[in-house]
């Protein structure tokens, strides 16, 4: 600002760059005006020399906030879009673009038949899916293949016979979903700066902190956790048992294959791993003659589900699709971490925690009661098969079924019952009960859920999953 101005300027000092208030900048402008005609001028808004005054403070207030913004983009702590992009490029870091929804699916036919890339099949709600990659059906007449949604973001995964082929090739009949892995929305400034953190660990070696630093990088990994059993003796954590001077690495999405890979960059040499997956790595160091292969164990993350009860106080200014906020608010909170802490694996997830998501939406969402539940907690649990809208249950091992309940699968078996499946008549144990959504699922063990807890406790081999179908809204 040119000497002799009332209007004070901008400084640097030990916190930063600091600028002036809207209101001493009003203040010095006027002043200046004010000098220059007199000193009798009258600077209410409904004056031209007010609103002269009112514009150019306002002009010089928006240059100040505009650069105040842009010196604080330098702080990784506050950064966001292109310069959050720039820090972590320093890294050779890239944020993760939206991931399709991922299935592996039973494809079934004539013996010898060549199912290509590229081939596709379709859910019930129209989403296409191509296959990532060639399949031949063997004797026997099925071959699981990897097919992947046109669209990414998070395409809720179908039930097992909720696909069916949409490009027909000769000799292929049937395909079904084997498994499944919900994909994301492009990831989030609170996301990728995280990940940014964990980034820097991964230049060590030998650290735990450097192994999941190392599979954090990995494409397509969405979560990941890990543990050191540095005694000698084994130790049980968030329900897996790790033996004694042991390593235990939990990944969710991503290749298997890069997954192992970055384990092997940075784990210490000797140290037992110990999962549920074992693949053969590679050191490629080109000291040796041939790639020397190694075999690395860890735990491919098992999808565990969550259910939300959200009541919200009745008011006249509540919108017609307040159900539908209140429940893609909630999803992108609890699985991408906008607007409220993302859900981990071995972490606790408070329920509470998600009301700010929610009364970010506006003055009308209130939040009067929120609670979880998931198949870690059931209600009751039980065998039975669906037929259309009826369940027919034939054992009940624990509890009692009721209105409201919502049913999943049971533990280790695929994903068969549709998301959102609640008990809409009957009570009580064995007998025959209406449920919301018709579809077929043969006689297996299944759970009654129904959000009434206050947290949630994940074990560290299960990534919290939440898809707008299992929240339920209610006003009052």
């Amino acid at each position: 600002m040119p000497s002799g101005t009332n209007v004070p300027a901008p400084t640097f000092g030990p916190n930063g760059f600091i600028i002036p208030s809207s209101a001493a900048v009003l203040a010095g402008v006027e002043a200046d005006i004010n000098a220059a005609f007199g000193n009798n001028l009258n600077f209410a808004l409904n004056t031209p020399q007010g609103q002269l005054a009112s514009s150019w403070a306002a002009i010089l207030d928006n240059v100040y906030q505009l650069f105040l913004f842009y010196t604080n983009q330098v702080d990784p702590a506050f950064a966001v879009g292109r310069m959050q992009d720039a820090i972590a490029r320093i890294y050779f870091l890239s944020r993760n673009p939206a991931a399709p929804t991922t299935l592996q699916c039973n494809c079934s036919g004539l013996t010898g038949v060549v199912i290509p890339t590229g081939a596709l099949i379709q859910d019930s709600a129209g989403n296409l899916y191509a296959s990532t990659q060639p399949g031949t059906i063997p004797a026997g007449g099925s071959v699981v293949i990897p097919f992947a949604a046109q669209v990414p973001g998070p395409t809720a995964v179908p039930i097992t016979t909720g696909v069916s082929i949409y490009q027909a090739i000769l000799g292929w009949d049937s395909v079904t979903v084997a498994s499944g892995i919900a994909g994301t929305n492009t990831e989030t400034s609170q996301a990728f700066e995280l990940r940014r953190e964990q980034a820097v660990a991964a230049n060590s070696f030998g650290a735990i902190g450097s192994v999941i630093g190392a599979v954090a990088q990995v494409p397509g990994v969405t979560d990941f956790f890990g543990y050191n059993n540095n005694t000698a003796s084994p130790v049980t954590f968030r329900g897996v048992t790790i033996p004694a001077y042991s390593i235990y690495i939990c990944a969710a999405g991503g290749a298997p294959s890069a997954i192992a890979q970055a384990i092997l960059s940075k784990k210490g040499a000797g140290a037992p791993m110990v999962g549920t997956t074992t693949i053969t790595a590679f050191d490629n160091n080109p000291l040796y003659a041939a790639p020397i292969p190694y075999s690395i164990s860890f735990t491919i993350a098992t999808p565990l589900q969550a259910v939300f009860a959200v009541t919200i106080v009745n008011g006249p200014n509540i919108p017609a699709n307040a159900t539908t906020l209140i429940q893609q608010a909630l999803v992108n909170a609890f699985t991408q971490g906008a607007g409220g802490p993302r859900a981990r694996i071995g972490a606790t997830v408070y329920a509470q925690q998600y009301v700010a998501a929610i009364a970010a939406l506006g003055s009308w969402a209130q939040v009067s009661s929120i609670q979880i539940g998931s198949i870690n907690t059931p209600v009751a649990s039980f065998t039975a098969s669906i037929a259309g809208n009826t369940m027919t249950v034939t054992a009940i091992t624990s509890g009692a079924l009721a209105v409201g309940q919502t049913i999943f699968d049971g533990a280790g078996l695929p994903a068969t019952i549709i998301n959102g499946t609640q008990i809409t008549a009957g009570s009580g144990g064995i007998g025959t009960y209406t449920v919301s959504n018709p579809q077929t699922v043969a006689s297996e063990a299944m759970f009654a859920v129904t959000a009434n807890q206050s947290q949630l406790n994940t074990s560290a081999s299960q990534e919290p999953q939440l898809v707008a179908a299992n929240i339920a809204v209610t006003y009052q």
